[in-house]
């Protein structure tokens, strides 16, 4: 069963201004194992819980067909609102059940979104998908980051803590997947020639407004506006002051 946390219009608005992007290092690791393990052309790739479409797009001038794929309709009207991107095609569809045929796809992507998949149904598409030598990339980050401006880091890293804490009771139990790196999504992958890289450091500038609309972003703290509208806004105000 798919899950729906991502829905709602002003979600997906706030997914697509606040949301990360993979930096281009990552997305040269995946383009160079392509080339490694299976090379030109690339034709079509799919990128697997889209959003609002980030992944996507970064990824887009490499193939000559992008299709990325999310239960949220919402979500999809935000990311094809977004200019530059002719190759690019949004379906509604999950990662268990997808609309291609047997071994037409080169790449299959799911940028911070696998945790949410059934594991075995999807697995079992990937392969009937893929293409002979067809690559798949699973990526994601955790909530272990570290906040530094001047003298404030630790200060800002208890806020942090403080926040993990109030919206623990919020987070999905799929949360804990991603925060294990996929551990045993990576295991259950019946390819026998797969790489596992941990541990890319990213360095960002974020001013307080990014910060905050990163935080609005996650599921946890949408289901916590959802069942507590007056205390997830304080909490946000609280973060900022």
């Amino acid at each position: 069963m798919a899950h729906r946390l991502f829905e709602e219009k002003d979600h997906a608005s706030i997914y697509q201004k606040y949301r990360l992007t993979p930096p281009d290092n990552v997305k040269e690791l995946v383009l160079q194992y392509l080339d490694k393990k299976k090379g030109p052309p690339h034709e079509l790739a799919v990128d697997l819980g889209c959003g609002t479409g980030q992944n996507t797009r970064l990824l887009s001038p490499h193939f000559q067909k992008m299709v990325g794929i999310d239960v949220s309709e919402n979500q999809l009207e935000v990311a094809r609102a977004v200019p530059g991107s002719t190759n690019i095609t949004y379906r509604v569809g999950t990662a268990e059940e997808l609309p291609f045929p047997d071994g037409s796809v080169d790449l299959l992507t799911a940028a911070s979104a696998a945790h949410w998949f059934d594991h075995e149904r999807f697995l079992k598409e990937a392969a009937r998908v893929l293409k002979p030598h067809g690559c798949m990339a699973l990526l994601g980050y955790t909530d272990k980051f570290g906040l530094h401006y001047g003298s404030c880091g630790d200060r800002l890293n208890n806020i942090y803590l403080e926040l993990e804490k109030t919206l623990l009771p919020y987070t999905s139990s799929r949360v804990a997947v991603a925060n294990s790196k996929l551990s045993d999504l990576y295991e259950a992958i019946p390819f026998p020639d797969k790489e596992r890289i941990e541990n890319i450091p990213v360095t960002l500038q974020m001013s307080i407004e990014a910060v905050l609309g990163f935080v609005q972003s996650f599921s946890m703290y949408q289901s916590y506006l959802r069942s507590k509208p007056q205390e997830a806004a304080a909490l946000l105000e609280s973060i900022q002051s």
